[in-house]
């Protein structure tokens, strides 16, 4: 038998209004990236008064966090505008991974700066220990921060959720490939969480008279922040190197080539994520033997038609009619 190629690919969209597969529009992304810049911006200003004003050591790294939230922030708008560029002659699929590069380079910076710095501004605080002026100040706005980076989370939340709609929290969290949210949502809750650590320093360090509890305080959240900075390099790294759809959506793509009657044989399909809502997919395919010409082009598009309808971001898809021994064999 001949081996014929036939492919199908539908044009990277570039529209402000573009829907992902539960309809999302990516307008709302960019909304969440606003407001976590917005909210980051205000709490660093006033966590860095508020440490100056009492010494905090826990305050300042709180300061830090959420500088670098809000240069993290930028470089996510940076990614999303990037990664809208249409294709090239030099990347002719696109620039969709550019959001991952981006993301990449933002998990490096809670890595380095947000992490680090805290935790070395702890190790600092602990080795010359001062004490702490009245608390009150870190209070206030420990609080103000947790109001902010509250109504920071939910946005980033609402919009998760919707874009995962009828999916488990947990395997939506670990199975999406938008950058956007869940990384201004794992920063959020990084965040809230550093906020619960630092309220607790600042308050045992000027209960118990031990400042030293305080720069423990700054090294727990950096240690924290390193640690949400390794997951997401893990998983913009397995993006960048061309991680695939899930072993399961795989078996459902071979499935449905199978269920076409002119299909005699089906490898398994090889695919890979472009960007957040763009999947390459390629497929080989063994016909009957008694297929014409015309019954293969008609299976193709049926093939196509049914992958797209119940999997909207595999955009370019790939199928080649091979014989039946070679479709046989990689099944």
């Amino acid at each position: 038998m001949t081996c014929v190629s036939l492919a199908t690919t539908v044009p990277k969209r570039t529209d402000s209004r573009e829907s992902d597969r539960y309809g999302a529009p990516v307008a709302e992304s960019r909304l969440v990236v606003y407001g976590a810049i917005a909210a980051n911006l205000a709490i660093a200003v006033t966590k860095f008064v508020a440490a100056t004003v009492t010494g905090s050591s826990a305050m300042l790294s709180e300061g830090i966090h959420s500088i670098v939230d809000t240069g993290n922030g930028v470089l996510l708008l940076v990614g999303m505008k990037l990664s809208q560029r249409q294709a090239t002659p030099e990347h002719p699929f696109g620039h969709g991974k550019e959001m991952y590069f981006w993301s990449l380079m933002v998990a490096v910076l809670i890595f380095g700066l947000g992490g680090g710095i805290s935790a070395y501004e702890g190790v600092l605080h602990m080795l010359n220990p001062l004490p702490l002026q009245d608390p009150t100040w870190n209070y206030v706005v420990l609080g103000a921060a947790a109001v902010f980076e509250s109504g920071s989370f939910m946005i980033a939340l609402r919009q998760f959720l919707r874009t995962n709609r009828g999916i488990p929290f947990w395997r939506s969290l670990k199975s999406s490939k938008d950058p956007t949210t869940y990384t201004v949502l794992a920063e959020d809750a990084a965040a809230l969480a550093g906020l619960a650590v630092a309220a607790a320093g600042v308050y045992l360090s000027h209960r118990l008279d031990m400042p030293i509890v305080d720069g423990a305080a700054s090294v727990v959240i950096g240690v924290m922040l390193a640690g949400v900075a390794v997951l997401l390099i893990r998983e913009s790294r397995g993006l960048l190197i061309g991680e695939g759809v899930r072993a399961e959506t795989a078996s459902a793509i071979r499935d449905i080539a199978l269920q076409n009657p002119h299909v005699r044989a089906a490898a398994a399909p090889l695919s890979m994520y472009l960007g957040p809502d763009e999947v390459l997919l390629t497929l080989d395919v063994g016909f009957e033997r008694e297929s014409t010409a015309d019954d293969i082009v008609a299976a193709v598009a049926s093939i196509e038609r049914n992958i797209k309808s119940r999997y909207p971001k595999i955009t370019r898809i790939y199928i080649e009619a091979r014989s039946i021994s070679e479709a046989t064999r990689g099944s």
